[in-house]
């Protein structure tokens, strides 16, 4: 029987069941990854509106990110039409908590324009309330960064506790302590108590909000006031594993009034933010705390090849207390996934990029570049891998890198404009006074946030009143100076009351202050500068489609949302990879933490350092979670997985021995044939599944040969000697010595369990073969028109010509090599680089 919505048609059974779960009973969907997750919420949510008549805009959907909220808003405008998708509250809890805060701030003792205040302007308020205690830092030998507190400060906040809470929960009374002597821990949580105090004035002060007090005074008000939440009648969570104890709350405060109309999506097989204080045990509270709760597995992934999956599975696993749940798939097997081990870090990082060029060759074009992802544990273990890549001319991007709106031109405009919206908000007003360079000091600011603080005013207000002689001026003089500031800041301001937009906003502050001359001036790079900016204006003249979180006309919202306060909200509330348009990596290679790729998915993973100390992570409090956070990572890839660990490795500028990390050593005791280390041959067969994964076209026999002999003509050919020298080139070329083997100049010997070796012409069979064998190499036939003539070490050779040895005449080997053409070009290879290079010779290969 036909399916009264056309959309439950291309549904799985599981999915279907979770789709039309009646909406008066709690539901949590356990969605493995590639399971289908955000096809499950949208179409619960057009089945809630066609089917149980529920108003769009009494159903609120909470997503992690605004990239996820906008994904889901496409599809859903696809099934229900963009009227109807605009009337759905959607977006993150931060965003959500904002819209209803402006439009209840005096519920909860605050005012409409408040400002969002980011993480580093956050550190820079704590990194002035540390300056008092720094002598007892010093003199107990204490060091503490700003970050650091903000972490207590924030994990704090996560678990809803106030700063007189966190004092009262986590330090000693004097009454407690047995001795008058320092006590470390406690008194640097009663110092961190302290500082919390301090930091919340502060922000009160300049009528601002960090991004955990948006949820803390968003629990205020949805559990304190109920008009804010009568609205709304279905509540639907996505990565529920991911919420913390406050945003626990916040679903509690929307959703229980509801009577149990609340569904949540998530997976704790990939709970791996427990550093930022999730809480996987949500799961479990939910089903303790809405009674009846039911739960459905999404168990069919769409993404990955068997082999993947069965890989992944088997380190999962080995956690025993996780909820047992499989993963099944429709893909064929595939090509087993790799594990490799090398000798050192730049071994392996010349591994990865000849294997990525490798691959990207002998798959014809099927592959490019933006199809690979390196993901690594942390960041600092990216720099031997940027460089190899950058020797084989492979681009890469780091994704979210340097965030958008965390760059100094960015931040340099938003405080001008965060300034005119809410002249209380000081760390807007340090920062913009001397943009472009005003020569005002940090004293004479200081003085001036005094001074507001005494008359019980906003700083820029007493500097308008300097300069309208309102006010006697400090010393050093003030007015002057300020001039061309307060002129901006008033144009700007006259320019929002009127309700014009962002991007004229920002296009005439560029004008007021002459900011693009200012870049040339002060930075090197302004050009590409000033490139951010022309995007910053982009973004504006965006905002109100990106802001429309909860389905609202511009026209129907609250006065006080004016469209520069969208704006601003809308830049500040901005989550990773949100405004990393696909230019800036397409066809790059992805470089990447683990943590930053959840989410995400690519045809080839390549997970280095899978080694003791890495995974899981020699600082970690749950190994557990490192264990997820490895099978989230080998869970990206579609058909291609590689793993690589090495023996030795430079930790600090000491190097360490390393071992392959226990959650692989674990899962192949189990399972032996999960990995496997001979990288793929790549023949038509395993090049059809990678095409039917990713639903491409196959590449022809002719792209693929004439890539690979591309390939040849540039791959470098690194050499292995005694133990701990480089290793790990894919490919070995024909060599003389294997002429006496019967082997002809069309067939190539793949080394695909070990590294190969340069030789010298003069090696005869015997030591060929040996060499061979301890590489774990075999023959394959090799496409038409191999040009490689014999072993090559260069950095790149794009000269289709071979490389002629020199061998001495008596050598009989040697002597079946054709001699170099007549005019032969001397080659000078690396004149300069080092041990590489072969200055004012011609080349010759080197000798053991």
């Amino acid at each position: 029987m036909a399916q009264p919505h056309p959309f439950l048609e291309s549904l799985n059974a599981a999915q279907l069941k979770a789709v039309l779960h009646a909406p008066d009973v709690p539901l949590q969907i356990l969605a493995g990854p590639g399971s289908g997750k955000t096809k499950v919420l949208t179409s619960r949510i057009a089945y809630l509106i066609l089917h149980h008549m529920l108003p769009p805009s009494s159903i609120c959907a909470v997503t992690f990110t605004n990239k996820a909220a906008n994904e889901m808003r496409e599809r859903l405008s696809k099934l229900i039409g963009k009227q109807r998708m605009s009337e759905v509250r959607m977006g993150t809890f931060h965003a959500l908590c904002a819209l209803f805060l402006r439009k209840f701030s005096k519920i909860v003792g605050i005012q409409a324009n408040f400002t969002v205040c980011d993480a580093e302007e956050s550190k820079k308020i704590i990194a002035g309330l540390l300056k008092p205690y720094k002598e007892f830092l010093s003199s107990n030998d204490i060091f503490l960064k700003d970050g650091t507190v903000l972490s207590y400060i924030s994990k704090a906040k996560s678990k809803g506790l106030t700063a007189t809470q966190f004092i009262a929960q986590h330090c000693k009374t004097s009454s407690e302590r047995k001795s008058s002597e320092f006590d470390p821990q406690n008194d640097i949580q009663r110092l961190v108590g302290n500082i919390y105090q301090e930091y919340e004035k502060s922000l009160r002060r300049s009528n601002s909000l960090d991004f955990d007090d948006l949820l803390l005074f968003g629990v205020r008000l949805f559990t304190e006031h109920r008009p804010a939440t009568s609205w709304c009648k279905h509540v639907l969570v996505d990565e529920f594993q991911d919420t913390n104890v406050t945003q626990y709350e916040l679903l509690r405060a929307i959703g229980g009034p509801t009577e149990g109309c609340v569904t949540v999506v998530g997976d704790p097989d990939q709970s791996i933010y427990g550093w930022r204080s999730a809480e996987v045990g949500n799961l479990a509270r939910m089903r303790k705390d809405f009674f009846g709760s039911e739960q459905i597995f999404l168990e069919e992934n769409y993404r990955s090849t068997a082999s993947i999956l069965k890989a992944s599975l088997a380190i999962v696993s080995q956690d025993k207390t996780r909820i047992p749940k499989t993963l099944l798939t429709s893909h064929p097997a595939g090509t087993t996934p790799v594990l490799r081990s090398f000798p050192s870090e730049h071994a392996e990082a010349n591994f990865i990029a000849v294997e990525i060029k490798r691959v990207v060759a002998y798959m014809g074009g099927l592959l490019r570049w933006g199809d690979f992802a390196i993901l690594l544990r942390f960041s600092a273990l990216s720099r031997a891998i940027e460089s190899a890549l950058q020797k084989e001319a492979i681009p890469s991007a780091v994704l979210g890198g340097h965030k958008f709106f965390e760059r100094l031109e960015i931040k340099d405009l938003l405080a001008y404009l965060q300034l005119v919206d809410n002249p209380n908000f000081i760390p807007a007003l340090t920062r913009a006074i001397n943009v472009p360079s005003r020569g005002i000091g940090e004293k004479s600011i200081m003085a001036l946030i005094a001074r507001a603080d005494r008359t019980n005013m906003a700083p820029l207000d007493v500097i308008e009143q300097i300069y309208d002689a309102k006010q006697p001026d400090i010393k050093p003089a003030m007015k002057h100076k300020t001039g061309p500031f307060v002129k901006a800041v008033r144009v700007l301001r006259k320019l929002a009351t009127e309700g014009g937009s962002p991007a004229d906003l920002i296009r005439r502050l560029l004008e007021l202050v002459d900011y693009e001359e200012h870049l040339k001036k002060t930075q090197p790079d302004w050009e590409g500068r000033w490139e951010n900016v022309q995007e910053l204006i982009t973004f504006a003249s965006e905002v109100e489609h990106d802001m429309n979180l909860a389905g609202m006309d511009p026209a129907q919202t609250e006065i006080s949302d004016t469209p520069l306060r969208l704006f601003l909200q809308a830049s500040m509330l901005s989550s990773e990879g949100d405004t990393q348009s696909d230019e800036d990596s397409k066809d790059k290679v992805t470089i990447s933490t683990c943590h930053a790729a959840k989410g995400l998915e690519w045809p080839v993973v390549i997970i280095p350092a899978v080694e003791q100390g890495t995974f899981p992570f020699y600082r970690t409090d749950d190994v557990q979670e490192e264990r997820r956070l490895l099978y989230v990572a080998c869970t990206r890839a579609q058909s291609l997985l590689y793993l690589s660990y090495v023996g030795k490795r430079k930790v600090g500028g000491e190097t360490k021995m390393k071992e392959l990390s226990e959650f692989v050593t674990e899962a192949t005791k189990e399972h032996t044939s999960i990995f496997t280390a001979r990288t793929a041959q790549l023949l038509p067969a395993e090049r059809a599944v990678v095409a039917r994964v990713l639903g491409r076209r196959e590449a022809s026999e002719v792209d693929v040969a004439r890539r690979v002999t591309e390939f040849r003509k540039t791959a470098r050919y690194l050499a292995f000697g005694a133990e701990g020298e480089e290793s790990g080139p894919v490919e070995v070329a024909w060599h003389p010595a294997l002429a006496l083997g019967g082997i002809t100049r069309t067939t190539t010997l793949v080394a695909t369990a070990g590294p190969a070796r340069v030789l010298p012409p003069t090696a005869g069979l015997a030591a060929t073969s040996a060499i061979l064998a301890r590489a774990g190499s075999r023959m394959v036939p090799a496409p038409p028109r191999v040009p490689t003539q014999v072993f090559a070490h260069s950095k790149q050779n794009t000269d289709a010509s071979p490389l002629p040895p020199k061998p001495p005449i008596s050598d009989p080997i040697s002597a079946k090599v054709p001699a170099p053409p007549a005019g032969a070009i001397k080659r000078r290879l690396g004149m300069g680089r080092g041990t590489m290079g072969f200055p004012n010779k011609r080349f010759k290969p080197p000798t053991q």
